[in-house]
């Protein structure tokens, strides 16, 4: 079988045909401008960079995650000195391959990532790597958004969505980047910056780039000379399209800087480096009214469009049976999806208001028009918040999961169309009939119809010539039925990238195309700035460069590295993220199966362990982002099990069966850890342990830091079983660890715990033989799984009998604790599966929240209190819950947006402490300045780390609950 591999290459082969990463060459020239640290160039670097979310991959000479703009102006002279292409990446979700290179590939979310709102919300400025989603989470406040609302809005960053014009949704063409563009930052190859929202830019712009300037207003000329093409352009504009550079700028503005900052937009960083722009925003319309409407066919909800747009819906999401079928499991889809015919279609549509007053109009008019059209059953709208996201969360994580019910080894093809409004209906079925005859069966078409914008899915296996041929005559097709038949657009909103680049001259015409080469040619005349995308000679561009996809492990297997996961991993700027241990597990099984071991196979195998294993907190943290819900650290923990020795499993299991006895050990342990501290300082016990580590391995003997906590008390506070209405399960982590230095001691967290459960009136049992019952998570989380199913085991049975057989909830003080009990039922045997069936286990957040506070009386709050969200909150879904007891304490509540996982995981923040600095930066870069009274979170690792980033003193929100409201034992 002939493989069809990236580069043209044998699969996996780096740059040069060798297997050893960057040349010494390059990296050491790039170090002459570049901080040593900043240039990836092993080869698991290359390899993790080489993939987009598209089909294509190309290999990387070199990673340089630029951090200046005299950086980006040197970048742009050593590509030219050395003839090597240069292409800049943000999030990497591009769907047609526009952020990947044989060159070199220069990382800007990192270093690029700033939001400042202006004018009071009416204007952003954003540097191109800032999150979509981050940014309208700052605006949100102001009641304003940016224009722009992509599907993959909370993975995409703002270079790749003014790069590429990206829409989406309730976007159109009139709240698009081009359209709200206010001014921009740009860096050209020549190294000249313009700033165009200086009042002096264009002549700033005419003086240092004369021959361009000049250039750009005679070609406007030209286009305005030739009535054809200026109709046709301004006629194209009027729907999406972003196939080409933005030739209605040459119409739309007179001043050559504003024709080329508008060039820019859709320029797929083919032109130049934006480094900053300032958008106008656009209104957040509070009040909705969401649908999803069922139709008996795709013709039918097709039909249904131009009606819904005439009575004013902001978004029309056409969807058909497969795409139903892809998401009708998901939360908030109706039941009746699941009985729907096989040629069953569907739109989510949403009307939006600005005003309270304006709801009934809104509501008179999706339901009216509800009632025009042929629906399978009566339209169910809705103004529930919770219910709206529901919905849009299904839709939005769309691609992906279709993505996952593909085929293995298969890639997935994704393109977006534009066809007229009052052709819709019939291009579907044209479209549908296009599956048929080239052999997609299981192809889905989906979109913004609103606009006219349908995307489309297939499956295609590349690893034989037929496979490539197949897709190949099936482009063809497409490209016959969208311009020559309906004259619509190729692409909408993705750009025009790799796929489309062939047949840009088909929907153009050779005299619009010349302009965009001349263009291409005046900015970047050797061509290297992200050469292949948009203009690409070669008429087989869309089948050059095709991801090879391997088979494997099971819990990784479906992923089509989207992306998504990326922006919430604690050691995406650390090591690899969840879709880059992905892809180079991709790698690293295609090398295997090339047979025997390659040289490119050892390096990978050599960097794995850390950057891919040891570095992985292994939260789930991926798997809440993840459309599919792929949980990456699950893989991760596959391979910690497949390294661990017979030995290693062994003793892993003989601690889970004494677990009794190891607890007062790790406590003694930690007692004399703060005596050496305190007789010959924290720097003794450190070297100490550093000599530990080296002997008996980093992955097995914590460092010590002079924050680790003191030990806890050995006793348990008492709490007797009559008249209690829960049982009070105190972790093991709050067994064995107690305050931190520097934090007021006295009270222990369960003496505080069981104080406010008295006072609220809600009596709690504290088991007697506590000791030695643990989740699992310690076991689980390094892979060992005979130690994790023994005392996970034991645990369930010992709950069982203290909640008399289910009859009493378990209240858990530790979050990670509670979620690694909610999750274990997979680790259990049938009898002790029948139990947990019967068991409820609650989060002491929750139980707090909803049983107690209301309970409570809190005489004075604090001033401000900050809230961090542990990993186990978020995936449990109790953040809301953590946040308002944080309200209960506090004037002020500081929940920041930067927080995350704080990478600590369990104890691997005192095994590999930079993942927790590195996880833990932003959020205390955010919570910078912000002298709170108090620092709280419901997860005494997770404290530690917290307080070792941001120097604060983190409690469990229980100690100043229970401070708070000691005047209820006076009033007693």
């Amino acid at each position: 079988m002939e493989t069809v591999d990236a580069n043209g290459r044998s699969a996996g082969t780096a740059p040069g045909g060798t297997a050893l990463g960057s040349p010494e060459w390059l990296r050491e020239e790039l170090e002459r401008f570049i901080s040593e640290e900043r240039v990836l160039h092993r080869p698991i670097d290359l390899i993790a960079f080489a993939c987009d979310a598209s089909f294509y991959r190309l290999i990387p000479k070199a990673v340089v995650l630029a951090s200046t703009k005299d950086e980006i102006k040197d970048l742009f002279r050593y590509s030219r000195r050395r003839n090597i292409p240069l292409v800049f990446r943000a999030s990497g979700t591009s769907l047609s391959g526009q952020s990947i290179t044989d060159g070199i590939l220069v990382e800007i979310k990192r270093y690029w990532n700033s939001v400042k709102v202006e004018e009071g919300g009416k204007k952003v400025r954003v540097k191109p790597g800032a999150i979509g989603n981050h940014v309208n989470a700052i605006l949100r406040p102001y009641g304003a958004k940016i224009g722009p609302d992509p599907a993959s809005i909370h993975a995409c960053a703002m270079g790749g969505i003014l790069s590429n014009n990206s829409s989406g949704m309730c976007c159109g063409v009139l709240q698009n980047s081009y359209h709200t563009l206010d001014s921009l930052t740009f860096v050209l190859p020549s190294g000249t910056m313009i700033d165009t929202g200086d009042p002096d830019a264009d002549k700033t712009f005419r003086e240092e780039e004369s021959e361009l300037s000049e250039a750009l207003l005679g070609l406007k000329r030209e286009i305005e000379a030739d009535e054809d093409l200026a109709r046709r352009i301004r006629s194209k504009y009027k729907m999406k399209n972003t196939n080409g550079y933005a030739l209605n700028a040459f119409i739309d503005f007179e001043r050559p800087v504003d024709i080329f900052s508008h060039l820019l937009i859709g320029s797929e960083g083919t032109l130049a480096f934006i480094a900053e722009a300032v958008l106008n925003t656009v209104p957040d319309l509070p009040h909705k009214y969401t649908g999803l409407l069922l139709f008996h066919d795709l013709h039918a909800a097709g039909a249904a469009i131009a009606p819904l747009r005439e009575a004013g819906a902001k978004a029309l999401e056409i969807m058909d049976r497969p795409s139903l079928r892809a998401i009708e499991g998901e939360p908030g889809i109706l039941a009746s999806v699941k009985t729907l015919p096989d040629t069953a279609a569907a739109i989510l549509a949403e009307f939006q208001c600005a005003e309270e007053s304006e709801v009934p109009g809104i509501k008179a008019a999706a339901e009216g028009v509800a009632r025009k059209v042929q629906l399978l059953e009566p339209a169910e709208f809705t103004e529930d918040p919770e219910e709206q996201a529901k919905l849009w969360a299904a839709r939005e994580g769309l691609l992906p999961t279709i993505a996952a019910i593909r085929k293995s080894g298969t890639s997935v093809i994704h393109e977006d169309l534009v066809f007229p409004i009052e052709h819709l209906a019939d291009a579907i079925l044209d479209l549908s009939a296009l599956f048929e005859k080239h052999g997609y069966h299981d192809g889905v078409i989906y979109g913004h119809a609103k606009d006219g914008n349908l995307h489309f899915a297939i499956y295609q296996s590349f690893r034989d010539r037929a496979g490539v041929e197949q897709y190949a005559d099936f482009m063809g097709d497409v490209v016959d039925l969208v311009v020559k038949k309906y004259d619509g657009a190729l692409k909408a909103e993705h750009g025009t990238g790799r796929n489309m680049a062939p047949f840009l001259e088909t929907e153009w015409g050779p005299e619009a195309v010349a302009i965009m080469r001349r263009l291409k040619a005046l900015v970047d005349p050797d061509g290297l700035l992200n050469p292949g995308v948009i203009l690409n000679p070669s008429p087989t561009a869309h089948v050059d460069n095709l991801k090879s996809e391997p088979t494997i492990e099971e819990e990784a297997d479906k992923c089509m590295e989207c992306g998504y996961c990326e922006h919430v991993c604690p050691s995406r700027e650390l090591s690899l993220t969840p879709r880059q241990r992905i892809v180079v597990r991709r790698e690293m099984v295609q090398q295997e199966q090339q047979g025997g071991t390659t040289a490119l196979l050892q390096a990978l195998e050599a960097d794995y362990p850390y950057l891919g294993n040891h570095t992985c907190a292994g939260d789930g943290m991926c798997q809440t982002q993840c459309p599919v819900h792929i949980d990456t650290g699950a893989l991760i923990k596959r391979f910690r099990h497949r390294s661990h020795s017979h030995r290693a499993e062994a003793v892993a299991r003989g601690i889970a069966n004494r677990y009794a006895t190891a607890e007062p050990l790790a406590r003694t342990s930690l007692r004399m850890g703060h005596l050496v501290q305190a007789t010959l300082g924290s720097g003794a016990m450190i070297g100490l342990t550093e000599v530990l580590r080296k002997t008996v391995g980093n992955e097995l003997f914590p460092l010590w830091s002079k924050d680790m906590p003191k030990p806890a008390p050995g006793r348990l506070p008492k709490a007797e079983r009559d008249g209690a209405q829960a049982v009070y399960f105190p972790a093991c982590i709050n067994r064995i660890f107690g305050h931190s230095p520097g934090e007021r001691s006295g009270t222990t967290l369960p003496e505080a715990f069981l104080a406010i459960t008295r006072r609220a009136g809600v009596p709690v049992y504290v088991p007697e033989d506590v000791a030695g019952i643990c989740c699992g998570t310690p076991w689980h989380s390094k892979g060992y799984v005979d130690g994790n199913d023994l005392i996970a085991n034991r645990s369930i049975e010992r709950c069982w009998e203290w909640s008399e057989g289910g009859r009493l909830p378990i209240i858990v003080d530790a979050s990670s604790c509670t979620y690694g009990f909610r999750t274990c039922r997979g680790d259990l045997t049938p009898e002790n599966r029948a139990r947990f069936d019967r068991l409820e286990f609650l989060d002491s957040v929750e139980f707090a929240h909803d049983e107690l506070i209301p309970k409570l009386q809190v005489d004075h709050k604090l001033p401000s209190v900050a809230v961090h969200s542990t990993c186990s909150v978020v995936k449990m879904g109790v953040s809301a819950k953590l946040a308002n007891i944080g309200k209960a304490l506090g004037n002020r509540v500081v929940v920041p947006l930067d927080s995350g996982c704080c990478g600590f995981a369990g104890d691997r923040g005192f095994l590999w402490p930079e993942l927790t600095a590195s996880a833990t930066r932003h959020e205390a870069q955010d919570l910078a300045g912000n002298n709170c009274a108090a620092y709280v979170s419901s997860n005494r690792t997770c404290e530690v780390g917290m307080s070792r980033a941001t120097k604060k003193v983190y409690r469990s929100y229980i100690y100043p609950l229970e401070e708070a409201t000691r005047s209820m034992d006076t009033q007693a």
